[in-house]
């Protein structure tokens, strides 16, 4: 294997993206939308389960190679712990606030 050289065109200006002025969310927006954001990832929790269940059942008639089912059950098992860790923290932070005294 030889290694080749490289070379870098002309360096092009980075375009500044403008800074929108920040709208003040109420504290119900703010729930609602990570209410909204939890349930989209266990939607994809959801959804990457079954995959796996269909590579797997593709793997069983010969239709998928097995690195293929290993590789979707592997990201559907870290989804799903990723998703429980979020759970265990938000249960967490719930209980400091409810321990709180006034």
């Amino acid at each position: 294997m030889m290694i080749q050289s490289m070379s870098l065109g002309p360096i092009q200006p980075v375009k500044l993206i403008e800074a929108k002025p920040i709208q003040e969310a109420t504290p119900a927006q703010l729930t609602q939308s990570f209410g909204q954001y939890l349930q989209t990832a266990i939607d994809n929790v959801s959804n990457q389960e079954k995959n796996v269940h269909k590579l797997n059942d593709k793997y069983l008639i010969g239709e998928v190679d097995v690195t293929k089912v290993l590789i979707a059950s592997e990201q559907a098992q870290l989804s799903l712990q990723l998703t429980s860790q979020v759970r265990n923290k938000v249960v967490e932070a719930y209980q400091e606030i409810m321990r709180m005294q006034i």
